[in-house]
């Protein structure tokens, strides 16, 4: 069954525009609709660019697995790894104030990250984009760690006033990756502190085995991407803003040879683990669910998506939990079936920042659906330039993420 007649026969379901559960195709939905649904996870058949295997089996399944075998994920020998990585970065950042970065964010996995950076003998600089729409959790959560570990914070705020512009502008667009900007300025940010403070790695707090991937086609993002959006939709220029075109990207890259290491897809994370950690620690202090420490983020995830392309982000990390054994599988579709949680207030808030009547922003909900296609972008540059992607990835200049995802192309 195509993904369109899917969801035609979902919203048949229920005319009443009341944005119902029972409106966002979730794993409840497709077992109800006799749709495939993988064996070792909760991914279906309408997730772009899924493939099946005789035993049904998807392919993002083989690609954690690819990659646990890759990085020896969790084993002895992926501790030995990452600690070869560890030993190069403090001889490269020997007599240096700072031998590496960390991104923080306030949430799970970037907190961690810091922790284990100060546990491993490292010496961080934690930094942090502060797009102003952090959560009060958030926020306090990156003071508590940094003080707690002794780790100073760098910080880029951009003007509120131009961050919600452009958000709006993305709104107005009718695209799914509404908070794109955030993750090309939190990337440009986190590189522009390293060379500023002449450190030569970024570590960066993401974990494929506890957060799983986010299907190809269901999100893309880069700096020509955000500009042109903006540059139709938006209504004030871009002063402040941290946003990074290719050449800078290559600058980064090939002329300061800056890395990336991202130390959980060397080891074995829990998430549930992390947090009893860090609260016991320096009484930090979980936001509720994955995304939710950042309030245009929980808007994103909670709602947009859902509601707008029946997209639920849940089956990223839920999927994770099926195959860490965390969730039977008829666990982790139980609890997708669930409607999201929405934090009270938060549709009004996001409506009162961007400056948006009721009306618009419920023509735009129902509204065209369109995408990164219909905007400039680099995608077709990366997916040319798919081999030498593939070398800066295995010389941890690039993630392999970046490369898994942004080169190949898209099935959507």
């Amino acid at each position: 069954m195509s993904r369109e007649k899917l969801l035609v026969k979902l919203e048949r379901a229920d005319s009443n525009v009341s944005y119902k559960k029972k409106e966002i195709y979730s794993g409840k939905d497709l077992r109800a609709a006799g749709v495939e649904i993988c064996k070792s996870c909760i991914y279906d058949e309408t997730i772009p660019g899924i493939q099946f295997n005789e035993k049904g089996i998807c392919n993002y399944c083989k690609m954690i697995e690819n990659l646990c075998d890759q990085y020896c994920t969790g084993g002895i020998k992926g501790k030995k790894l990452l600690q070869r990585i560890v030993e190069e970065i403090k001889r490269v950042g020997d007599n240096r104030k700072y031998d590496c970065v960390v991104g923080v964010s306030g949430g799970t996995d970037s907190s961690y990250t810091l922790y284990k950076a100060v546990e491993m003998g490292l010496r961080p600089l934690a930094v942090h984009y502060d797009n102003t729409w952090n959560s009060a959790i958030a926020t306090e959560n990156i003071r508590k760690i940094t003080n707690k570990f002794g780790v100073d914070l760098y910080t880029y705020v951009v003007d509120n006033k131009e961050a919600d512009d452009i958000l709006r502008s993305a709104f107005f667009a009718g695209v799914p990756d509404l908070d794109a900007a955030t993750d090309i300025a939190i990337t440009e940010v986190l590189y522009r502190a390293a060379n500023e403070f002449k450190i030569n790695y970024i570590l960066e707090g993401h974990s494929f085995t506890a957060e799983g991937v986010s299907p190809l086609g269901n999100a893309y993002f880069d700096g020509k991407y955000v500009s042109d959006i903006h540059r139709k939709y938006g209504r004030m220029k871009m002063k402040t803003f941290p946003n990074m075109g290719f050449w800078k990207f290559i600058y980064w890259i090939l002329i300061k040879r800056i890395k990336k290491v991202r130390p959980l897809w060397y080891l074995k994370y829990s998430k549930e683990a992390a947090q009893k950690l860090l609260s016991n620690k320096c009484g930090w202090q979980y936001y509720g669910g994955h995304h939710l420490e950042n309030r245009i983020a929980a808007f994103s995830h909670s709602y947009y998506l859902p509601f707008k392309f029946k997209i639920d982000q849940r089956n990223n990390a839920l999927s994770a939990a099926v195959r860490n054994g965390i969730l039977t599988r008829d666990e982790a579709l139980a609890e997708y079936a669930k409607a999201p949680y929405i934090e009270e207030d938060l549709i009004q808030y996001f409506k009162k920042r961007i400056g948006i009547s009721d009306s618009d922003f419920e023509n735009i909900m129902k509204g065209p659906k369109r995408s990164y296609k219909d905007f400039k972008t680099y995608k077709k540059r990366f997916e040319r330039m798919r081999p030498f992607f593939f070398l800066l990835a295995k010389a941890n200049l690039v993630p392999m993420s970046f490369y898994i995802k942004y080169t190949s192309k898209s099935e959507i």
